[in-house]
């Protein structure tokens, strides 16, 4: 985001947060969040009326309760009044803004019932295995599968095997990937689950399977650099051909781009 948007979006963190800590469902909300966003997404000139920085902020968030009084709960709704209340820079920063607080919505019920690492680690695990295998990633790509079916087969994969949170956000992102990859979905539901956590995620990809030293040195290595906790992503790839790649964020972590890290590379790969 760039320039006013950066304040705009801080500013409906704390609303976020405040909401959140008033003992608002975090599942309830990331529903009607989500309901809001579609709203938001589907209408060209109702986006630009919200996200107009020319009108002023009563007049933005009396359309908000207006349009969504009566048709979500009176907590949602004086969310998203506050959100489009704000200065928005770009039509864009503003849904973005209110699916991330959806998504972050859910994090925030896993994370209360004590789920948070393992539907992070089951976003991660989807979103491989959907990679790997490419008839299944076209078909949930594919803006010629109706969503229905999409969300069905994501059910159907997952039922009984992962977390309330995880099966909710992959139907989500199958559902609406608002013009994105899914796989750029999925990155960004990742993003959020680490940054809930405190955490930075790491993809590291290798040859051959690291072991728990290898992986607790590496993790050691990151943390000393980046100054805070970091969950390892491990994916195996044969076309490596040895040695390791980590990427943390755009940043490709590795012996030319961090000199700290080389030693601790060649360490974990006996390169």
């Amino acid at each position: 985001m760039r320039g006013s948007s950066r304040g705009a979006a801080r500013a409906s963190q704390e609303a976020f947060d405040g909401a959140l800590a008033n003992s608002v469902s975090g599942t309830a909300l990331a529903e009607e969040l989500f309901a809001v966003t579609g709203v938001v997404d589907g209408s060209a000139s109702l986006r630009r009326a919200l996200a107009d920085p020319s009108r002023e902020t009563e007049a933005k968030a009396g359309l908000a309760r207006s349009l969504f009084g009566g048709k979500v709960s009176e907590a949602t709704v004086g969310l998203v009044a506050s959100v489009v209340g704000q200065r928005w820079a770009a039509e864009r920063d503003l849904a973005d803004t209110l699916e991330s607080l959806a998504v972050q919505a859910l994090l925030a019920n896993a994370e209360g019932t004590g789920r948070i690492d393992r539907v992070e680690d089951e976003l991660f695990r989807f979103e491989r295995i959907v990679a790997g295998d490419p008839g299944l990633r076209d078909t949930l790509s594919s803006r010629n599968t109706d969503a229905a079916g999409k969300v069905g087969l994501v059910g159907a994969l997952l039922k009984d095997k992962a977390a309330p949170e995880t099966v909710r956000l992959a139907e989500q992102a199958v559902r609406a990937p608002r013009g994105r990859r899914l796989d750029r979905v999925m990155e960004a539901y990742l993003e959020l689950a680490a940054r809930r956590r405190d955490e930075l995620s790491a993809l590291v990809t290798v040859a051959t399977p690291l072991t728990e030293p290898q992986q607790a040195r590496l993790r050691g290595a990151l943390e000393a650099h980046y100054g805070k906790s970091v969950t390892l992503q491990v994916v195996q790839d044969h076309a490596v051909m040895g040695g390791i790649r980590v990427q943390v964020g755009d940043e490709v972590v590795d012996g030319t781009v961090l000199r700290r890290l080389d030693e601790a590379r060649r360490h974990v790969t006996g390169g």
